[in-house]
């Protein structure tokens, strides 16, 4: 079996995958909550022919796929939560949530899932025409969105021992993912104090809310004195109560902390620390301090992007209808802040980039490769998909599945999770992931190429995770 052979496979399965995320569009779940969207894609499967292992590390909806024997192992890296407060109905123009408040694939991961399990479909198949050695694996990880999920997976070594892993985003692009992100903890301050009455007993009260506002106050001093490409945000989580004479028992808040190397997120974490510590000394309460997960920056190997963009150009890019073209546009209506093309084609090559993007911005949906451009400047996001990249060679693409300018996380990505526009990308996205893997197993010399660089760039120190090894999933 060749590669066209297999794409055609993947045509022929396609009915089966779009039902596959559907279905997982129509139970959102969040944060190691995944039950039923990874129950879907553990049948899918099972019905594929792949042995499948479930509660990996002991998350319960963390899983795996296997098929084959021996080496190179090729990893799919399958994604499958939802986001909170984003319900709403498919396929319309405006704003309409199912349930208000209720969960919603506003990121897509029903079809970034299903698009990795359309991958390895295809590498099984290829795997069983050709009698060629070799293994592949979807991992199936909850989670990232909230909980870095695969953060916890690579510390437990689940990612150990596999040769190269792939995977690809939703997006309103096109492109090979051929940068960084930032690494980042999200660390949880509690604050705790004595109540007391404000107006006859002040001196016998210790506000918990002092201490967290005098540490904002230190934070805010704080950030003229850290590397621009850092962020630190925060929100107060728990302010005591809504009665002004009260002295405040308790107040909390929750810090998310990036920087573009592990190291320099440590530092500033540290500091951070410091300055709670402090500010809980001022105001004579105590301070609990507990990470609650972290993720590593992304690790580019530019072996494996040259592959994945060879085959973006190899694979035919999905053909749109008029209708589709409508519907996107009908959407980008309800965009009024959304990025142009233009804009971000001009910060990459000046006017000429402006030009360009001009010309793509009169249509609703992006139909086009952007040219591969590798970068050593990280993009201000983070993602779990660090911690992989940091255990063996891995790299990944974004592929258009919805109107151009489309933001993620807002009700228009939802709205389109289920859209034949969504549908198409996904099958795109899952032969050319298929295609680069093939050609890993045909070329071993492309595997070793990869690794060489890999080892290069993790250096003798190798994987550091920003988990202490004490850390847990917060799965409660």
């Amino acid at each position: 079996m060749n590669k066209t052979e297999a794409f055609q496979y993947l045509d022929s399965q396609q009915d089966f995958l779009f039902h596959t995320s559907d279905s997982i569009w129509d139970n959102p779940e969040t944060d190691y909550h995944e039950e039923k969207s990874s129950a879907i894609l553990k049948n899918a499967l099972t019905e594929a022919g792949f042995t499948v292992q479930s509660g990996l590390t002991g998350i319960p909806t963390a899983f795996s796929g296997s098929y084959g024997s021996g080496k190179p192992v090729i990893g799919f890296l399958g994604e499958f939560d939802a986001l909170s407060g984003l319900s709403q109905e498919a396929g319309i123009t405006e704003k309409k949530p199912i349930a208000e408040g209720g969960n919603g694939h506003g990121c897509g991961h029903n079809l970034l899932g299903t698009g990795s399990l359309a991958a390895a479909i295809a590498v099984k198949k290829y795997l069983e025409a050709s009698g060629k050695p070799g293994t592949v694996i979807f991992f199936g990880c909850p989670a990232e969105e909230g909980g870095s999920g695969k953060a916890f997976m690579a510390k437990a070594g689940v990612f150990d021992g596999v040769d190269i892993a792939l995977s690809w985003h939703p997006n309103n692009l096109n492109s090979v993912w051929s940068f960084s992100t930032l690494a980042n903890v999200r660390v949880h301050y509690s604050f705790k104090g004595v109540s007391a009455h404000a107006g006859t007993s002040p001196h016998l009260g210790r506000s918990a809310l002092d201490a967290l506002e005098l540490m904002n106050m230190g934070v805010q001093f704080l950030r003229e004195h850290i590397i621009p490409e850092a962020r630190i945000h925060y929100a107060i989580t728990n302010t005591g109560g809504t009665a002004p004479n009260v002295v405040q028992a308790e107040a909390e808040s929750v810090y998310l902390i990036r920087a573009p190397k592990n190291s320099q997120v440590q530092e500033i974490y540290e500091r951070v620390n410091q300055i709670a510590k402090g500010a809980a000394m001022m105001c004579g309460v105590e301070v609990t301090i507990e990470l609650e997960k972290a993720c590593s920056n992304v690790l580019v190997n530019r072996c494996l992007e040259k592959v994945l963009y060879e085959n973006m150009k190899a694979v035919e890019l999905p053909e749109y209808s008029e209708e589709e073209y409508s519907f996107a546009k009908a959407l980008q209506d309800t965009m009024p802040q959304r990025t142009l093309l233009a804009d971000r084609f001009e910060r990459l090559m000046g006017e000429k980039g402006r030009q360009i993007g001009a010309e793509y911005d009169k249509k609703s949906i992006n139909r086009f490769i952007i040219p591969y451009h590798p970068s050593e400047k990280p993009v201000s996001g983070s993602s779990d998909v660090g911690d992989v990249s940091w255990v063996c060679p891995t790299s990944q693409i974004v592929a258009v599945t919805c109107a151009g300018g489309t933001p993620e996380h807002t009700w228009q990505m939802v709205a389109q999770g289920k859209s034949s526009i969504a549908h198409k990308g996904l099958l795109y996205a899952g032969k050319v992931l298929a295609g680069a893997a093939i050609d890993l197993l045909e070329q071993p010399e492309l595997i070793q190429e990869a690794t060489e660089e890999f080892k290069r760039k993790t250096g003798p120190e190798g994987y550091q995770p920003l988990l202490p090894p004490e850390a847990q999933p917060k799965i409660d």
